[in-house]
C-alpha cells in the first residue's frame, strides 16, 4: 500500500460541504502521516484564490478556511488545474500562499503513484 494520497475536488463555493470535506480529508491525511497532495478542478479552483475560502463550511461546522491553514503550515501542495483557473480568470498571483497551477499531466503522474480521493 502506497503512503500517496492524492485528493482530486471539482466543486467549490457551489457545493460548499464537499469542498470542505475534501480539504479535511486532507488534513486527516496529513495527519496520520500521508503524503498528500490536493487538486482543485474546475469550481474548486476558486477555494484557492485569496479570501474566498473564508466563509465556506460543512454542516458539521468545519471551516475550510481553517484546513487550507494547516494544509499551508505543513507545506502540503495545493495543485490548481491551470486551464480550469485560466477559464474563470484566476490568476497564479490570486492564489493563497503554498498555492500554484499544475498541468493534467501532473495529476496524472501523481495519481500513478497514489491512492485518490475525488470529490
Amino acid at each position: 500500500m502506497t503512503d500517496n494520497v492524492v485528493i482530486t475536488l471539482a466543486c467549490g463555493t457551489n457545493n460548499p460541504n464537499r469542498a470542505t470535506r475534501a480539504v479535511h480529508l486532507a488534513t486527516v491525511a496529513h495527519k496520520e502521516g500521508k503524503n498528500v497532495t490536493l487538486f482543485l478542478l474546475d469550481e474548486a479552483v476558486y477555494i484557492a484564490k485569496e479570501g474566498l475560502a473564508l466563509h465556506l463550511r460543512a454542516a458539521t461546522g468545519d471551516v475550510a478556511d481553517d484546513l487550507l491553514t494547516y494544509l499551508q503550515a505543513h507545506e502540503v501542495p495545493i495543485l490548481v488545474c491551470t486551464p480550469c483557473a485560466k477559464a474563470r480568470r484566476v490568476a497564479e498571483s490570486d492564489l493563497i500562499e503554498g498555492a500554484r497551477m499544475a498541468a493534467a499531466s501532473e495529476l496524472i503522474h501523481l495519481s500513478c503513484d497514489a491512492a485518490v480521493i475525488s470529490l
